[in-house]
């Protein structure tokens, strides 16, 4: 059990049976009446946004949750399958489960895979990736190395916004969590 001064943005916690992640808090001690925490949270299983009022001095229950390491394989009708490295043991997530990750995995990646009840229900993927970029614009003579961006197709079929020098055929670098280029990385 948390009581609301244990609150933190990332910690997991399990409202009337379902898994929600902390995204932003705030106490607040108004002159009359007794303190409580403004929350809003994120439900693991479908991705949407609530907000909720805790009273100072309630608690929520602790979320059931684990992370295992696993390897992402290959996709088919079925959906994305990975391997437990460990004991080799596969699961199978659907793209609902992915959300905007899918756009993100690449055969052989390690990624962790987030279990709510013993169930599969999402992956958290590394901070960084390096992607192929495969489709993109040319550039032309005085488009500047700064100052500007344009779209990219990764392999994986993402689309980055990457400055104008980069042609088909670079490697970036990645920022998973917002889905944006870092830099120009080394083949």
């Amino acid at each position: 059990m948390y009581a609301t001064n244990q609150f933190r943005k990332g910690l997991k916690v399990e409202i009337e049976g379902v898994p929600y992640e902390i995204v932003d808090f705030q106490h607040v001690s108004p002159g009359k009446g007794r303190a409580f925490t403004r929350t809003k949270l994120k439900n693991m299983l479908n991705q949407n946004v609530i907000e909720r009022t805790i009273t100072s001095g309630d608690k929520v229950d602790r979320a059931n949750t684990e992370q295992k390491e696993m390897q992402y394989l290959y996709r088919d009708a079925e959906g994305f399958h990975f391997m437990n490295q460990a004991n080799y043991e596969q699961v199978v997530l659907s793209e609902e489960q992915l959300g905007t990750n899918k756009d993100f995995l690449q055969e052989n990646l390690v990624i962790k895979v987030m279990y709510f009840n013993e169930r599969p229900i999402g992956v958290e993927l590394p901070t960084f990736v390096v992607l192929k970029i495969v489709e993109t614009e040319p550039s032309f003579r005085g488009d500047t190395v700064t100052g500007g961006s344009k779209p990219a197709k990764m392999e994986t079929g993402a689309i980055v916004q990457v400055p104008f020098h980069l042609k088909e055929g670079d490697m970036i670098k990645v920022d998973t969590r917002d889905q944006s280029y870092v830099e120009k990385a080394n083949k």
